[in-house]
């Protein structure tokens, strides 16, 4: 019988909810026993093999290629877990959403402290994702079943959702894995 199939992306985030999901140790080992990954850069394979039961994305919407990637977890996985407080709530880059798009572009890109454009050009090219109005929590784009705060939620949150959604049990984590204060 085929293992059920696992996706991770990330979006507009740090990387970190990855790293917790590495930080699960030798028992990454039992992981790839119950699971095979799919598309995610934990196998760097690039796109969708097939259905997945469970896709897990770190980061929120900042561009329009961080919506077309959500958008295809959701068609492609059964189960989405928000992973993090930049999936959940925009975390650190939604930090931008208090100021007009133009304004943090000429800070990036003209007026910064540490800023050398001599050409005083804003990249535009049309290879470049087209960055969204204001950085989007990732429930304001599709459905997502599951939410796992924390930056990072720890790597036992992590281990903890996986083998009760793999084994078809209730999601009943311990207030010591939800917990950040």
């Amino acid at each position: 019988m085929a293992k059920p199939k696992v996706a991770t992306t990330s979006l507009a985030g740090c990387f970190g909810c990855h790293m917790s999901i590495l930080d699960i140790d030798e028992r990454i080992l039992d992981l790839i026993e119950l699971v095979d990954f799919d598309k995610s850069p934990v196998d760097d394979i690039k796109t969708f093999t097939g259905r997945c039961a469970i896709g897990l994305i770190e980061g929120g919407c900042s561009n329009d290629e961080n919506v077309h990637v959500l958008q295809d977890f959701r068609k492609h996985c059964d189960v989405l877990i928000a992973l993090g407080d930049c999936a959940t709530m925009g975390g650190i880059p939604a930090m931008r959403n208090t100021l007009p798009l133009k304004e943090c572009l000429d800070e990036a890109y003209l007026n910064g402290p540490t800023v050398y454009n001599p050409d005083r050009c804003i990249p535009n090219d049309a290879e470049l994702p087209l960055l969204l109005d204001k950085v989007y929590p990732v429930q304001h784009v599709v459905k997502i079943d599951y939410f796992l705060p924390g930056c990072p939620p720890s790597a036992d949150t992590i281990w903890q959702t996986l083998v009760a959604l793999l084994n078809n049990k209730p999601l009943d984590l311990p207030y010591e894995l939800i917990k950040y204060d």
